[in-house]
């Protein structure tokens, strides 16, 4: 009869437990808490293992859901860190690892709009992430917007504060810095395209299209969403116009004449012959 030593028994049950698929590995991580809903404008759904939840204020999200936002909805989304992301509308996002201790985040947006306010990394091995079917665009700590667009493959990448390495899937990468733009495109093993400045609407248009406004922020302007720097760029050139504006004006109006003094005849006409 064979049998088997207490070595080799003892090595074969350490290797049973050693294999684990990537989806066991999803399934352990599925139910850790990521977040909670901060704001949203309906409809706004979260797929969580094979369940479908209708969102609203306070709803949890935990690692392995997928947050989806219709036509007409949006949502925003605090981390446990403090990073905030705002989903802009028919977008598909899922949460796949946020890890406060490690400082490590992975997000894997696959379709529409999303504005990440990024919390700054100081662990040796943190990262934040954000993965899409063209490419990954990572930071340390900053604002910017990606989207990525299902019908042209092409993934979009403006960063508001800070910097962003944005990596095709080859591993081909870029840093974009505070103001400038990038993109690259699914299939595409060229790196991502040099670095531009954003066109100020751009800047402006991908704030608003991830803007979730609440009670406390109504009555706030167009600029909202922009980041402070470009805010307060936007403000600049407001005042500034308005001032050139005004010089203008001043300029070509016609002066009126200086007041005279009253007539001593009409004041006093007793004194005058």
């Amino acid at each position: 009869m064979n049998t088997k030593s207490p070595l080799a028994f003892g090595l074969s049950v350490m290797l049973s437990f050693a294999i684990v698929t990537p989806a066991q590995l999803s399934a352990q991580n599925a139910g850790q808490h990521a977040g909670e809903v901060d704001r949203l404008i309906p409809a706004v759904s979260i797929d969580r293992s094979g369940k479908n939840i209708a969102a609203k204020a306070k709803t949890v999200v935990d690692w392995q859901d997928v947050v989806n936002t219709q036509i007409n909805g949006r949502a925003r989304v605090a981390l446990d860190d403090g990073s905030v992301l705002n989903v802009g509308s028919n977008a598909s996002i899922k949460i796949t690892k946020h890890d406060v201790g490690t400082q490590q985040t992975e997000l894997e947006l696959t379709y529409g709009k999303l504005r990440t306010q990024a919390q700054k990394i100081s662990k040796p091995d943190g990262k934040f992430e954000v993965h899409t079917a063209a490419g990954v665009a990572g930071v340390v700590g900053t604002d910017f917007y990606t989207e990525y667009d299902q019908s042209t493959k092409a993934m979009n990448v403006i960063v508001y504060e800070g910097q962003v390495r944005v990596c095709n899937l080859a591993g081909a990468c870029v840093i974009i810095k505070a103001g400038q733009m990038t993109s690259v495109r699914q299939g595409d093993n060229s790196a991502p395209v040099p670095p531009s400045q954003a066109p100020l609407d751009e800047l402006v248009s991908a704030g608003q299209a991830t803007q979730v406004l609440g009670p406390a922020a109504a009555g706030v302007g167009a600029g909202a969403g922009v980041g402070t720097a470009f805010g307060w760029t936007i403000g600049i050139i407001g005042v500034a116009t308005a001032v050139t504006f005004g010089v203008v004006v001043g300029t070509h109006h016609t002066q009126a004449p200086p007041p005279q003094p009253p007539n001593p005849c009409i004041t006093n006409p007793q004194n005058c012959g």
